[in-house]
């Protein structure tokens, strides 16, 4: 493992992503004025490529709203941050930024990275060195770890293998000697961007048994030297970022509900709106993030997660498919929502709580959320400022969803100005709610998932 002349590379490689980001631009899709916002591209990207992450967009999309909806320096909110694209981009721009994010594993992402820019370089770098020899002698050695795993954190099987373990108790007995806290928060960020792939789970997407996939268990991994790979990654991006940043940035994260806006937001404050709600496709962040919940002891059993859970966008199947009718709470004339919810809710009744009724009432669930979302957009947005929600559509039991077009006039229903949608991704990969055999009809060929944007505007006369 060796630590050196990062400095001199990192020049190199500066240039290099200015030469990636001007090629990528050149990149258009489906005849849409939006690039494709796939968060696959971020993999590589400085600063972005941190932390993998199931959902959110691309840089480059990012960068290209930057450009054309603000044309001068203001307010950029993220009202569901994840791992802070929007953030970043907006700082590197010299904007405002302002993020909110309930996952707190997601929330140490967005502020390690927006926080990055003052961290010492040197230091850092005697960080990274101190901990590969820490980390060589006691591997090597017949060392105790004095670090052990979070007791609340339960699994089908063991999550780590016991050699595995060792050499991640290892690495928490060097991370708790770091005494600077922003340099113990990239530490502890690195080895929870890495923990799960030296794990003997994986995301397929969601966290499961390696087993289940088809794949063998991992008995033994060079532990140490991924995470001096990501540490590596990480402090090349810094010397990048502040080589980048145009001023001091302003930024803040939030680690609270959007819901909560007014707590922290006064009216009329934002320039532009940059966001990608969850989807209607019951995804569990917060289940899927319990390896690293756990391990940064953001949870130490699971009652923790139940406010989660309780404070996420559309809540989940499981916390309302026993509800006995869970209604909209609001009207939408001249749509079809109610009548398509209708439908889904008769479905497959014998099946009981995974039959159509507990759909039905995650799905009202959602566009409840959805109506609130829109409220909060109106009232934080300023006269003449727009809105950009990525959002895809659903299938659930086999009924088409098109929550973009329903988002859009939900929008419309409280008087925000609908300007347009478009589709820059007209297929997506789809997710258990279709694929299962126990849950769903099979969708009908016709039917197909894409992930559309929906433009709003706040009119001057709001």
């Amino acid at each position: 493992m060796q630590i050196s002349s990062i400095k001199n590379k990192a020049d190199t490689q500066l240039e290099l992503f200015d030469i990636g980001d001007n090629a990528s631009k050149k990149t258009q899709n489906n005849n849409s004025t939006f690039q494709d916002p796939s968060f696959s591209y971020n993999k590589i990207q400085p600063v972005h490529r941190w932390v993998p992450w199931i959902a959110g967009f691309s840089s480059n999309f990012v960068q290209d709203i930057l450009t054309k909806y603000i044309k001068h320096k203001g307010v950029v909110l993220d009202p569901f941050s994840g791992v802070g694209t929007t953030l970043v981009e907006a700082i590197l721009l010299g904007h405002q930024a302002i993020g909110f994010e309930i996952n707190p594993y997601a929330a140490l992402a967005c502020r390690a990275k927006l926080n990055a820019y003052k961290v010492a370089y040197q230091e850092l770098e005697t960080e990274i060195t101190r901990f590969e020899v820490f980390y060589h002698e006691r591997a090597n050695g017949d060392y105790t770890p004095q670090s052990t795993a979070p007791q609340g954190f339960k699994t089908r099987s063991a999550f780590y293998s016991p050699k595995v373990l060792r050499k991640v108790l290892i690495t928490w007995d060097f991370i708790n000697t770091i005494t600077e806290p922003a340099i113990q928060e990239l530490f502890r960020l690195s080895f929870a961007a890495t923990m799960v792939k030296y794990s003997n789970y994986s995301y397929e997407p969601s966290l499961g048994r390696r087993v289940s996939a088809g794949k063998s268990e991992i008995h033994d991994y060079p532990v140490g030297q991924a995470i001096l790979d990501k540490l590596t990654d990480m402090l090349k991006d810094i010397y990048w970022l502040q080589q980048k940043l145009p001023q001091q940035p302003s930024a803040k994260v939030y680690n609270d509900s959007f819901f909560n806006y007014s707590e922290y937001l006064t009216p009329e404050s934002v320039d532009l709106v940059i966001t990608s709600p969850p989807y209607l496709n019951n995804y569990h962040y917060n289940r899927n993030t319990r390896p690293q919940l756990y391990w940064l002891q953001y949870a130490t059993q699971p009652k923790d997660l139940k406010s989660l859970e309780r404070s996420n966008f559309g809540k989940y199947w499981q916390t309302v498919r026993e509800k006995e009718h869970l209604e909209l709470k609001f009207t939408l004339p001249n749509t079809d929502l109610e009548e398509r919810l209708q439908i889904l809710r008769q479905l497959k009744p014998e099946k009981g709580v995974y039959g159509g009724n507990g759909w039905a009432n995650y799905a009202a669930t959602y566009f409840n959320d959805c109506y609130t979302f829109a409220k909060a957009i109106n009232y934080i947005l300023k006269p003449n400022s727009t809105a950009l929600v990525v959002i895809g559509n659903s299938i659930l039991q086999g009924i088409m969803i098109p929550t973009d077009y329903y988002f859009g006039k939900i929008a419309e229903s409280i008087g925000l100005e609908l300007v347009n949608i478009e589709t820059p991704r007209a297929t997506r990969v789809g997710n258990s709610i279709i694929q299962s055999d126990v849950r769903v009809v099979k969708a009908k060929k016709s039917h197909h998932l894409y992930e559309a944007i929906v433009e709003l505007r706040k009119s001057a006369t709001s």
